[in-house]
């Protein structure tokens, strides 16, 4: 079953257009990858699906709704929740605090004390963390913490925006396995965006390619592999970042 499904959606910033037409699915219990080079529009695409930035034209359903101009918080209650770029956790607060946030969308409040303890399960080091400030933790830590904090909303779908920026290899590979284990522990579908390919070819079943604002190919990740596009970009020594 399709879960999201962007249809030729067009969006941008005042005069200048981002993203043009660009048409992406993504099904249940499903990951998958949108790749492409810095100023490609990935991380204005996953903006717009959530509903910070409204689409001029196209369109975003989500189950079967049409949810086309929806706001955040009606996209969190939906079920479709983004991890943004840069971590973004709430520095002053707590790191109990941080994740009961990410349940603010949510009306069954008596759930929401099992569901931190939930991820304090899945994230052990934030048990040991639960009363230090978000701005304590390591950038790894903080990372994590973004991700808890996205699935203290209970998503059908979480957008992941750069997850492993900045971190060390060690830690990257902890959030590889963290993505892969989402759907088995959570039963939520995963949009990676990530520059990173390495990471995002591991853990996806399908990808996306970007280039100017368009999907220039896409498909499953053992063709895209083979594909020259994506060895020029990635698999041939030219790195780019997102």
């Amino acid at each position: 079953m399709t879960l999201l499904n962007v249809q030729n959606v067009t969006t941008g910033y005042g005069a200048t257009v981002v993203n043009r037409d660009v048409s992406i699915t993504l099904g249940e219990n499903e990951i998958i990858t949108i790749l492409g080079p810095n100023g490609a529009g990935k991380s204005t695409l996953l903006r717009t699906v959530v509903g910070l930035v409204r689409p001029r034209g196209g369109s975003i359903s989500f189950a079967g709704e049409n949810l086309t101009g929806r706001t955040p918080d009606i996209m969190a209650k939906r079920g479709v929740v983004l991890v943004p770029e840069g971590r973004r956790i709430f520095a002053d607060m707590t790191v109990e605090e941080n994740l009961r946030l990410g349940a603010y969308a949510r009306g069954d409040v008596g759930a929401v004390e099992a569901d931190v303890k939930t991820m304090e399960s899945f994230f052990p080091i934030l048990a040991t963390k639960r009363q230090q400030k978000g701005g304590s933790l390591s950038g790894g830590q903080q990372q994590m913490l973004a991700i808890a904090r996205g699935l203290m909303a209970r998503p059908r779908v979480l957008l992941l925006d750069e997850p492993s920026l900045g971190l060390s290899p060690l830690l990257v590979k902890e959030i590889q396995q963290i993505i892969l284990d989402i759907g088995k522990t959570f039963g939520a579908s995963v949009l990676l965006v990530e520059q990173n390919a390495g990471l995002a070819l591991s853990v996806a079943s399908r990808g996306y390619l970007m280039q100017n604002g368009r999907i220039a190919t896409s498909g499953p990740i053992a063709e895209l592999k083979d594909m020259s596009l994506m060895r020029e970009l990635y698999l041939g020594g030219a790195t780019e970042h997102s």
